[in-house]
């Protein structure tokens, strides 16, 4: 199939963009890699009347990193991001899921933002900003505001993005000292969306984070302390919380298992990598 007629706006700097953003209120989206979008114009499951191509604006395909967060503009693309040199040692935890995104041919094209605004449930970039903490930083023609990332996903394929808006950046917190990293996924092939991808961080006081994607709506995360006494218990907990469903790629029963088996997995190796 071919997608539906729509006009494309090459913009050169962030006013342009975002008075073309404006001008198509609900039917304009912003292409930048296209790696999701495209497919979808193609199927005609999206049907914008205009789309504004950003990848000619400079300041969006910047990575800027301070002492606590890297700040990664909507056009940087996965490959840039995955061959940025400091990415080991400043974001550990993408440095590991990077290689899980799709394949190499299209993190040479995707963008990191691209995969935010998208809001795929099994998406490991999603799945890492929800992990960290992180933040979405949406502007429009008069206003620029900051979302955490646990607010900006509302559901499958659903974002906190209004008409008119779209992303400039998403921030993740740096790696702190003494703080472990680890992520891990079950995928049918590799480079298949994930069928459960699990994040977790393991900090000095004792406490963890574990993220999971690919069985709920949005990617969840469960505060908990790394104490083994009541972890399964609570891994349990949590895989039920989640409300899997079977599917054509897994059964429910799948699931809740790779949740408390995966994620004890990725917890222990998070502790592992402590400083």
């Amino acid at each position: 199939m071919k997608p539906a007629p729509f006009d494309l706006v090459t913009a050169n700097d962030m006013s342009e963009a975002l008075e073309a953003l404006h001008q198509g209120g609900t039917e304009a989206r912003v292409i930048a890699g296209g790696q999701s979008l495209v497919p979808m114009l193609n199927m005609r499951l999206a049907r914008p009347t205009t789309l504004v191509d950003i990848t000619r604006i400079p300041e969006l395909s910047r990575i800027e990193a301070k002492s606590d967060r890297i700040t990664i503009g909507a056009a940087v693309r996965q490959s840039t991001l995955e061959r940025w040199p400091d990415l080991a040692d400043r974001l550990p935890l993408l440095h590991a899921a990077l290689p899980w995104v799709a394949h190499t041919q299209l993190r040479n094209r995707g963008t990191i933002c691209g995969s935010v605004a998208h809001a795929d449930p099994s998406a490991e970039l999603p799945l890492c900003l929800i992990a960290l903490g992180g933040t979405v930083t949406l502007r429009r023609r008069r206003k620029t505001r900051e979302v955490a990332a646990r607010d900006f996903f509302q559901g499958m394929m659903s974002t906190d993005l209004a008409p008119g808006e779209m992303i400039v950046s998403v921030s993740f917190p740096a790696r702190k000292p003494s703080t472990g990293y680890a992520f891990r996924e079950v995928a049918r092939r590799h480079g298949d969306f994930a069928i459960v991808a699990c994040a977790a961080i393991a900090r000095p006081d004792g406490t963890a984070t574990l993220a999971v994607g690919g069985v709920a709506d949005t990617p969840r995360a469960l505060e908990l302390s790394a104490d083994r006494t009541d972890l399964d218990d609570r891994l349990n907990e949590f895989a039920w919380h989640l409300q899997a469903r079977d599917d054509l790629h897994a059964t429910a029963r799948y699931r809740r298992d790779l949740v408390r088996h995966l994620g004890l997995a990725t917890l222990e190796e998070a502790l592992s990598c402590r400083d």
